[in-house]
């Protein structure tokens, strides 16, 4: 798609499938960044992993090369410690990675009475009799918060099951619907736009996930730009009712096709 993305004045980054995949750089991704930042373009870099807490996402991108300063990313497990922070005492049950459950440490935490359970990436730590206790908290009243409802994401070994597979089985069986917290929900990108404080029209999402990255994004008035890399797949894009605003090969492309190529 040729679509012109010059008019842009500021920039959503996803992180994992367009800044890099496991632990490899995308090609030319860390010199995009650099040269989008270095022009005075206002970015941030969303994303709705769960596995680190923000502490060691903004190590890790550092440790790839990536010159991004923690202000600048905004992760689904902080919107939703936000969102948590804002209530009334609630005792929470999280389900994440231990080194995000850093981050919700000033939480009450209760395994079985909890008013939320909060789910977040937990790689093979599923099992049905987990699933059932969360089962019967919800059917006792509990509230369930996701950090997100992907479908499958891109690992250095081939795609993997990410958790809206769970997720969707626990409101098919409950009959309650869970509070999606990151991507796609306009709430979590709007998030990002107060803070850069530019209006949705005028700023670009890039992502590989079509239906979180460029329909959530596009449903908030945000313009969606696909990449094909990380998670992308030619047939199930093809597939989708969702038309990307504008598809480019990788995120090195990028700022030519925003007409800001300042030197690094």
């Amino acid at each position: 798609m040729n679509t012109d993305l010059t008019h842009l004045h500021g920039m959503l980054f996803d992180l994992d499938g367009v800044l890099y995949t496991g632990s490899t750089p995308i090609p030319g991704a860390i010199e995009a960044v650099a040269r989008l930042r270095g022009s005075g373009l206002p970015c941030r870099f969303v994303t709705n992993t769960s596995t680190l807490s923000l502490r060691s996402l903004q190590h890790k991108l550092s440790a790839l090369g990536f010159d991004i300063p923690a202000c600048e990313i905004v992760s689904a497990p902080q919107a939703a410690l936000r969102y948590l922070q804002g209530l009334s005492h609630p005792v929470c049950r999280l389900l994440m990675a231990d080194d995000v459950k850093q981050d919700f440490a000033g939480l009450a935490q209760s395994d079985r009475d909890p008013d939320y359970i909060l789910i977040g990436d937990m790689g093979e730590r599923w099992s049905y009799s987990l699933l059932n206790e969360v089962f019967n908290s919800l059917m006792q009243g509990a509230k369930l918060i996701a950090i997100h409802k992907n479908r499958f994401w891109q690992t250095e070994h081939g795609l993997q099951l990410d958790i809206g597979a769970f997720i969707h089985g626990l409101e098919y069986a409950s009959g309650r619907e869970a509070m999606i917290i990151g991507k796609p929900s306009a709430d979590f990108f709007r998030i990002a736009l107060q803070d850069m404080q530019l209006q949705a029209t005028k700023v670009g999402m890039i992502g590989d996930d079509i239906d979180s990255d460029i329909g959530g994004a596009q449903q908030a008035g945000l313009v969606g730009i696909l990449v094909r890399t990380g998670k992308y797949r030619a047939t199930y894009a093809a597939a989708s009712s969702i038309t990307p605003d504008a598809i480019i090969d990788s995120i090195a492309d990028l700022p030519a096709r925003l007409g800001r190529q300042a030197p690094l």
